[in-house]
């Protein structure tokens, strides 16, 4: 410390706040160093900047120039342990090295130097915190140019094909890229968030909590049922009150026709007209194609089959219920929609075919997957649900971007202000996105946070 204030005497910046400058006048220096987690400094980072969302290092003076105290009251240096160390990791040096970093960058916030007031103070910052680093003999560049470094290696790589997006993500925690450009990020969950295995990769896990320590709140809205996605998400130790997902999360469940508000309370249900239920009932009895009634958190079915089997095994919606009969199925559930499985070849050539007709104005049919037909409530979908989550929140469509892949999600992408295609998706959803990355195999909606949600 003593470094830093040898270097004020005489100092030639123009931009530093020079209320501390005659160091020699005070008998002692208190200056203090907080270490915490990313939950912590996020709190403190809302409180003292009104910024929801975790960084790396926090600086509070508590110098007062009026007060003539014989002690320097410096203030505090709070640093997120955690940040740190994901900075460390990618820059190459050990934590410690990357603490002294951070020390020495609070400390000069806290003797009048300012990065971002203008270029020039940004310099000049840069410039004292590579001399006191070098004078320290401690490891590494400074922030600010560790920041610039990071943003240089992005910009470079910006134009590379979609199988070379993830080797040139932003580097988390690069001091440049905390302010987020959304508040929410409205996320599918089949073909986007889950790989072709239904599954959430360790590197999409990694993304998800790297946008959530840092502010951005993560909605899902899916044709899945809640309770599938919060059993997809306590496999990744993603669900319960601390995670992406829970009972107590807002969100959009089997296409729209389930919306939870921001307590997890219900906010809007529609059910199917019972008649065009008990039609694709008796056809499915009629001409064995396996069908699901979803009623909520329940799915409903008239005989076992493996297709039926697989919505629980590898999808993870509850495990069907068999019932006896079409009238004990209509009797025990309110349902919003059902769901026919068979191949994709018959999906489009008959059963689309014949359920785009047969449900006139009282339905309407949707694909999430090839192998699916949904048959939903008409004047229903996805994007209303999201429009009426929207309203709930008191959010705008500017301020949340959207990740999907299919055709179900097209008013969604269409709504935000950022909608973002995977290329795994249609043609149709590709045509409507703003960007396109890579694919849910290639880890591509981890890929869309990185790049474009900061």
């Amino acid at each position: 410390m003593k470094l830093a204030f040898d270097g004020l005497n005489g100092s030639v910046y123009k931009t530093r706040d020079n209320a501390i400058s005659d160091v020699g006048g005070f008998e002692s220096v208190e200056l203090s160093v907080l270490l915490c987690n990313d939950e912590f400094i996020r709190k403190l980072n809302k409180e003292w900047r009104n910024e929801d969302h975790a960084t790396d290092v926090l600086s509070l003076s508590q110098h007062v120039p009026d007060l003539k105290l014989p002690i320097l009251m410096l203030g505090d240096i709070v640093i997120s342990v955690e940040t740190a160390a994901r900075q460390a990791e990618e820059r190459g040096h050990s934590l410690i090295d990357e603490i002294r970093i951070l020390m020495v960058h609070g400390l000069l916030h806290l003797l009048g130097f300012d990065h971002e007031v203008s270029d020039e103070a940004e310099l000049e910052m840069e410039k004292e915190e590579e001399l006191l680093l070098k004078s320290l003999g401690w490891k590494g560049k400074g922030l600010i140019q560790s920041a610039h470094d990071a943003e240089t290696h992005v910009n470079s790589h910006e134009e590379k094909p979609d199988g070379e997006l993830l080797k040139d993500r932003k580097r988390e925690g690069s001091l440049r890229f905390y302010k987020p450009k959304f508040k929410y990020i409205f996320c599918d969950m089949d073909g986007t968030l889950l790989n072709s295995k239904s599954q959430i990769s360790s590197t999409t896990v990694k993304a998800l909590k790297e946008v959530s320590s840092r502010g951005v709140k993560v909605v899902i809205a899916t044709g899945k049922s809640r309770s599938a996605v919060i059993n997809i998400f306590k496999e990744v130790d993603l669900a319960g009150k601390d995670g992406i997902v829970s009972e107590f999360s807002p969100g959009v469940f089997l296409q729209g026709l389930l919306v939870y508000g921001k307590q997890g309370q219900e906010i809007f249900r529609k059910n199917l007209d019972p008649s065009v239920c008990r039609e694709a009932c008796l056809y499915s009895l009629e001409n064995k194609v396996p069908l699901i009634a979803f009623g909520k958190d329940r799915c409903l079915s008239l005989f076992d089959h493996p297709s039926v089997d697989s919505l629980h095994t590898v999808y993870n919606e509850p495990k069907a219920e068999i019932m006896p009969s079409v009238e004990h199925l209509l009797a025990d559930a309110d349902i919003q929609k059902v769901l026919f499985l068979d191949t994709p070849e018959v999906v489009a050539t008959t059963l689309r075919p014949y359920w785009s007709q047969a449900t006139g104005d009282r339905a309407k049919v949707v694909q999430a997957v090839p192998g699916h037909l949904e048959i939903v409530p008409a004047g229903t979908s996805k994007g209303s649900g999201v429009n009426m989550l929207l309203d709930h929140l008191g959010i705008t469509p500017k301020e949340i971007m959207a990740i999907g892949d299919a055709e179900n999600d097209i008013e969604m992408l269409e709504l935000a202000s950022l909608g973002v295609a995977l290329s795994n998706g249609s043609e149709k959803s590709k045509a409507v996105a703003n960007v396109i990355v890579a694919s849910n195999d290639e880890d591509g909606a981890a890929d869309a946070m990185y790049r474009y949600a900061f």
